[in-house]
């Protein structure tokens, strides 16, 4: 896979999440965070770090964030680098076709602003595409979404976000209150919330700024 192209789309992805990436040295991009050194990515998609900069919880999550970003860039990068051209009545721009079963089809679109993502059907005669499904640069719910038109998953096997949320919440509610759990039990609840952690780390996010938000009332000075 070519390096720089990698390295360039990575910084688009980098910049989107929060993130500093620095000019290559050494054949390594380096990304800092919140102000200071954080990692550096390897042209195959790995990460290196000293550990003094992840040396708290919230560091060790932004160099998990950012392998994840990683590894992603990378496999829709190398994915792209070998599709074809996507060719359909009316289609126009640079179109490359990552995937294609039982009538669906997911794109890539490379822009300026980085590769974005649509997923479509195939007309009847295989001549055009129906009901597209445009998803910016959100590569993992474009997949998603291909699956479930292909067929390769049932749509009710699925949570979204909000789900994800209201689930994680609940098993720390029930990790909290005191029940009377077996070893077995909490240590199925637990790998729940894990799992959750680690296919929505945004799910957390948005639990934390929503704790914070109802905390805010308590947090303020009195008035005299």
């Amino acid at each position: 896979m070519n390096r720089e192209q990698f390295f360039q789309e990575l910084r688009t992805a980098l910049h989107r999440e929060g993130f500093t990436p620095q000019p290559e040295q050494d054949e390594l991009l380096p990304v800092g965070w919140d102000g200071l050194p954080l990692c550096r990515i390897t042209a195959d998609g790995g990460v290196r770090y000293w550990q003094e900069d992840v040396a708290t919880p919230e560091r060790e999550r932004a160099c998990e964030r950012a392998t994840d970003l990683a590894c992603t860039v990378r496999e829709y990068m190398t994915l792209l680098e070998q599709a074809p051209p996507l060719q359909a009545q009316s289609l126009t721009g640079d179109y490359r076709l990552l995937a294609d079963f039982n009538g669906a089809v997911l794109a890539a679109h490379p822009t300026r602003l980085g590769v974005q993502f649509v997923t479509w059907d195939w007309s009847f005669d295989r001549t055009g595409l129906n009901q597209g499904n445009y998803f910016q640069e959100n590569y993992a719910d474009a997949k998603q979404d291909f699956a479930i038109r292909a067929g390769l998953i049932s749509k009710q096997q699925i949570f979204n976000q909000e789900q994800l949320i209201e689930i994680y919440r609940c098993c720390s509610d029930t990790l909290d209150a005191g029940f009377d759990l077996t070893a077995e039990q909490e240590k199925c609840i637990r790998g729940i919330q894990e799992q959750i952690a680690i296919a929505a780390p945004d799910a957390l996010d948005r639990i934390r700024e929503q704790e914070q938000h109802l905390m805010e009332p308590y947090n303020q000075e009195p008035i005299m």
